[in-house]
């Protein structure tokens, strides 16, 4: 790794805390590459051999069985994946492609691992990762548990016209297909949610969705706190 690069890895935050020696034998094997769109990363049933870090860019984790694929996550910055796997020296669970160029740290598993032994900070900021991971999948089972194909779309172009400035309009962060994978629908039953949402002021123009009637949809959503608030 170049020396211009560490500022930007040690300020990552799960490198923030950790000692300075700690830090030095994680990043000697350590490396950014840059991936086109939709590259295969890694595969389920392989072994993690690196921890990936999304430094820019974004990745979409997905698994297959069957003859089915979903996708189960996509990974935007700063945000990592595979932590879980590359400190049990495990297989992957899911695989992984980019979804658009992206800039990519990867750092070996068994750096990953000797820096936990050894460095209670960095364990602790593992340790905090790993629970918003796991808080995350609750939140996520939960909605598609306790709600309809409608009310998730509903509650998901709420959270994306949130981040988007709350202007009253919104652009669909990934195609559809992928957008109906995570929300647990069949491309088709999107598009049905979609015309089931027109009554609530929602209009769509290809990759770009209005929101004409914020209180409708809200009253429709239903926004609950122990499932869409990302920050508890």
């Amino acid at each position: 790794m170049r020396s211009a690069d560490l500022p930007e890895v040690r300020s990552i935050h799960l490198f923030q805390t950790m000692e300075e020696a700690t830090f030095d034998s994680i990043v000697k094997a350590a490396y950014f590459q840059t991936f086109p769109d939709h590259v295969v990363l890694i595969e389920e049933g392989d072994t993690a051999d690196f921890l990936y870090v999304v430094v820019e860019g974004c990745v979409e984790l997905f698994a297959s069985s069957n003859g089915r694929e979903t996708t189960m996550a996509m990974v935007s910055p700063i945000g990592t994946f595979i932590l879980a796997a590359a400190l049990k020296d495990a297989v992957y669970l899911m695989s992984a492609r980019t979804s658009q160029r992206s800039r990519i740290l990867m750092i070996p598993s068994e750096d990953i691992r000797a820096a936990f032994e050894k460095d209670t900070a960095f364990a602790a900021a593992i340790i905090r990762e790993l629970a918003n991971c796991y808080r995350a999948v609750v939140k996520e089972h939960k909605s598609l548990k306790l709600r309809t194909g409608v009310e998730r779309l509903a509650n998901r172009l709420l959270r994306y016209h949130n981040d988007q400035g709350c202007n009253g309009s919104l652009l669909l962060p990934h195609d559809k297909r992928t957008l109906a994978s995570l929300l647990g629908m069949a491309p088709e039953n999107l598009s049905r949610a979609f015309n089931t949402l027109k009554p609530y002021g929602v209009t769509v123009d290809g990759p770009r969705v209005y929101l004409g009637d914020l209180l409708a949809l809200e009253n429709l959503a239903k926004p609950n706190s122990l499932i869409d608030d990302r920050s508890m």
